[in-house]
């Protein structure tokens, strides 16, 4: 993560977004570099995920691994999880503040329970700090109260396409 030409070196030496891994020998884990960068007009980055989906004893299996996070946040000893980034929405008027989260996070995973006999996919995801949902900008706006129907708040998240291991 720290070279100067990493993302040259994950396209030479790496599987690209929307690539198939290779078979490694032994039971090699495969290894993500990941790196986001927060849209300049919108919200800082709380964190950066990984989500395995792979199959085993004919059924199907899902895990979320937090990679990488902003500030100083341990994850917890016994789940892995990080705890929340907090809020700084600000309901009666819809707006927040980029006080909390980062402008970039990136991070190296290495899948701790590779199973080299068993197929699964992998992709990235980051999650951008709470902000307020539309409903909530809208009524804001149209002085009316926010509606009670959905969340007032959320955190926006955007997607890696995924790359597949086949053995």
């Amino acid at each position: 993560m720290n070279r100067s030409d990493f993302v040259a070196q994950g396209y030479a030496k790496g599987v690209a977004m929307g690539g198939t891994l290779p078979r490694a020998p032994g039971r090699t884990s495969p290894r993500f570099l990941v790196q986001a960068l927060k849209d300049p007009d919108g919200a800082n980055l709380d964190r950066i995920q990984i989500v395995k989906v792979w199959r085993s004893g004919g059924q199907s299996h899902e895990k979320v691994f937090d990679v990488a996070w902003s500030g100083s946040r341990k994850p917890d000893a016994r789940t892995g999880k990080v705890p929340e980034v907090g809020n700084t929405v600000d309901l009666k008027t819809a707006t927040y503040a980029n006080t909390i989260g980062s402008a970039q996070l990136s991070g190296e995973w290495v899948d701790p329970a590779f199973d080299p006999a068993a197929p699964a996919v992998y992709y990235a995801r980051v999650i951008e700090i709470p902000s307020p949902r539309w409903p909530t900008f809208l009524a804001v706006r149209n002085n009316q109260p926010v509606p009670t129907a959905t969340p007032p708040t959320l955190q926006e998240r955007a997607w890696t396409s995924p790359v597949f291991y086949q053995p």
